[in-house]
C-alpha cells in the first residue's frame, strides 16, 4: 500500500465515482460524524457517483437509499442493491437470489446460528438481524466484549461446514447461502442500473473503492485504485489482498481525506 498523498493527480482526477464499505471506514467507532456525512454530500456535489457496498442489512440500506446522498446501495454483502428511483418517486430493490432461495437459504442459516452460539462463547447474533433478508451476522466485538482472532475463525469455520460463505468484517462474521459477494454485485449492478460495464478496458481504474477489512479484499483486487483507510492495515495480515493506496487518517476521518482529495483534483 502506497500513501494517497502519492498518487498521480491525473489518476485521481480520471476518478468518476467512489463505491465504499460503511463500518469504520464512513464511521467512526460505530458513529457517522458530521465531517463523514458531508464528504458523502461534498462527492455528488463534485458530479462523483457515491455508491455504499456494505455488510449492514436490508433495513439499514433502505434508509441509507433514501435519506443518504448517495446513488444506490449494495447491502448484505451482495444479496442486493437498492436506489432511489426518483423519477417513479420510490425505492427499488434488485435481489440476487429468487424469493424461494432467499427463504431457503435462512432457513438454512437457523442451523448455523445454534452452531454458533454453542461452539464460540461470547459471540452474539447481531443487533442489527432482525432487519437482514438474506444473511447471518455473528457478532465478535460490536455490542459483545471483543473475541481473539482465534475465535473469529472458529465462527467462520462453522458457517464453511455447513457449506455457507462467510466474510469478516471489522465487527461481524457475515454467513449466507449463494454465490455472491460484494464484488460480483457491484459489477452487475454497474451495468445493469448505470450501464457501465467495469469490466470493460480500462473503466474500473476510474472507479475507487474505499474500505478497510477483510470482507473488502476482493474489491481491492478488482479496482486498481482502491484506497484503504488507515485501520485497514489492523486487518493486514489477515487479508489476501490489499487496496493499492492507504489513507493517512483512520475510519471515517480517513473517508474525508479521501474525498477531499479526488475533489482537489478535479479542480
Amino acid at each position: 500500500m502506497k500513501p494517497l498523498k502519492d498518487c498521480p493527480r491525473a489518476t485521481l482526477a480520471a476518478v468518476k465515482g467512489v463505491l465504499t464499505d460503511i463500518d469504520e471506514t464512513v464511521s467512526t467507532e460505530g458513529r457517522l460524524t458530521a465531517a463523514a456525512y458531508g464528504a458523502l454530500e461534498a462527492l455528488k456535489a463534485a458530479g462523483l457517483k457515491v455508491i455504499p457496498v456494505t455488510g449492514r442489512p436490508a433495513g439499514w440500506c433502505d434508509m441509507v437509499a433514501r435519506f443518504w446522498p448517495v446513488d444506490a446501495v449494495v447491502g448484505e454483502n451482495g444479496a442486493f442493491w437498492m436506489w432511489q428511483d426518483d423519477k417513479a418517486g420510490k425505492l427499488r430493490t434488485r435481489f440476487i437470489q429468487a424469493e424461494a432461495e432467499r427463504v431457503e437459504g435462512r432457513r438454512r442459516l437457523e442451523a448455523v446460528r445454534a452452531d454458533v452460539l454453542r461452539e464460540v462463547p461470547g459471540c452474539g447474533i447481531a443487533s442489527d438481524q432482525p432487519y437482514r433478508l438474506a444473511d447471518l451476522a455473528v457478532d465478535f466485538c460490536e455490542d459483545v466484549p471483543a473475541l481473539p482472532h482465534s475465535a473469529v475463525d472458529r465462527i467462520v469455520q462453522v458457517f464453511e461446514r455447513h457449506g455457507a460463505h462467510a466474510k469478516v468484517s471489522s465487527i461481524h462474521v457475515n454467513g449466507w447461502f449463494g454465490d455472491y459477494d460484494k464484488l460480483t454485485t457491484s459489477r452487475t449492478m454497474m451495468k445493469e442500473l448505470f450501464g457501465i460495464d467495469v469490466d470493460a478496458g480500462a473503466e474500473r481504474a476510474f472507479w475507487v473503492f474505499s474500505g478497510d477489512s477483510p470482507n473488502d479484499s476482493p474489491m481491492f483486487g478488482f479496482f486498481p485504485n482502491a484506497v484503504g483507510v488507515a485501520n485497514v492495515r489492523d486487518f493486514a495480515d489477515r487479508m489476501p489482498i490489499l487496496p493499492a493506496w492507504v489513507t493517512t487518517a483512520r475510519s471515517g476521518a480517513g473517508f474525508v481525506e479521501l474525498a477531499q482529495t479526488l475533489i482537489a483534483a478535479r479542480r
